[in-house]
């Protein structure tokens, strides 16, 4: 007789796809706990330093890098911190600081940073959902 039998109706191991969304709180695939106060769903366009009119610094004067997005400051005040996921779920951008605003950045629309040309381009444009952290 087996020592270990194992039971025919266990549950399987899931994959857990994060990071998972809660009632105002979002568990990152890091385990590590966020609140937010509210959300917006907008449209996002990738660039990085290499697209025409781009430039190292950001509005506010800090270096452009990933993380730091532009917005528009009417809509999503400089300073804001987010997290950032498409749609869909299959796409996590994660944190994001409003740092920056693009010449077309007007109403519901945010560009999100990626270091490279290559990062950018596979990003291109899409719907994310906007997590306002506290």
């Amino acid at each position: 007789e087996d020592e270990n039998p194992v039971e025919e109706n266990e549950p399987a191991d899931e994959e857990i796809d994060y990071p998972i969304i809660g009632e105002n709180t979002i568990t990152t695939a890091s385990g590590e706990v966020l609140t937010y106060t509210h959300t917006m769903t907008v449209e996002a366009t990738a660039y990085t330093k290499t697209d025409a009119g781009c430039d190292d610094w950001t509005a506010t004067g800090t270096l452009a890098r990933y993380g730091a997005i532009a917005v528009d400051p009417s809509v999503i005040p400089y300073g804001t911190r987010m997290y950032i996921v498409s749609w869909d779920g299959s796409v996590v951008y994660g944190y994001a600081t409003a740092e920056d605003c693009g010449g077309a950045i007007n109403g519901a629309r945010v560009d999100l940073y990626y270091d490279t040309y290559t990062e950018s381009c596979l990003n291109g444009r899409r719907t994310v959902n906007i997590y306002i952290l506290d």
